[in-house]
């Protein structure tokens, strides 16, 4: 008989995946399911309490009063040598 019937196919080569695309793919998996777990709780959390689940405007920070200014570079130089601190 002919041999080209009797042979097999030769199988598909495996293509290895190195370890850090493995990795790499566990953790996109396990932060888009962790993404999806907060957002279903923000929105759980904002249905109870009645907002809209978003920040507010950034609080503004009290500006500086007089009394808590800094003081001058050379006042407090000044100022450790009074007190008998070493430069």
């Amino acid at each position: 008989m002919n041999d080209i019937f009797d042979e097999k196919p030769e199988p598909a080569p495996v293509k290895t995946v190195p370890q850090h695309e493995i990795d790499a793919q566990i953790l996109r998996e396990k932060t888009a399911r962790l993404r999806a777990l907060r957002l279903a709780q923000e929105a759980a959390n904002a249905s109870m309490s009645g907002t809209t689940g978003k920040r507010g405007p950034a609080k503004k920070k009290s500006p500086v009063k007089a009394e808590e200014k800094s003081v001058s570079l050379s006042d407090w130089l000044t100022t450790q040598e009074k007190e008998g601190r070493r430069n």
